[in-house]
């Protein structure tokens, strides 16, 4: 699924699975808290990588999918690595 969503909406997806996993491993599974701090943690999250993006380079914008392709693909790689050696909590 995380392959499809992130071909579908572009880099920009990982946010989808950096912040619930995030969220998730600070505060537990609860899922009262977690959808709706998932959703405001996602928004600022996007919104601190597009600043960046902007601000990064003097003259030039980068598109925020770098941003958040260059945080999302080794946090998605880590938690590939830690679920196939059976460290999953």
């Amino acid at each position: 699924m995380t392959s499809i969503l992130v071909a579908y909406s572009g880099p920009i997806g990982f946010v989808g699975l950096i912040v619930p996993h995030t969220l998730r491993r600070l505060y537990g599974p609860g899922h009262r808290f977690l959808l709706p701090a998932s959703g405001l943690f996602g928004a600022s999250f996007l919104v601190w990588c597009d600043t960046l993006a902007r601000t990064l380079f003097t003259g030039i914008e980068i598109p925020v999918g770098v941003i958040t392709a260059f945080l999302g693909g080794p946090f998605f790689l880590f938690i590939l690595l830690r679920s196939m050696h059976g460290s999953e909590r």
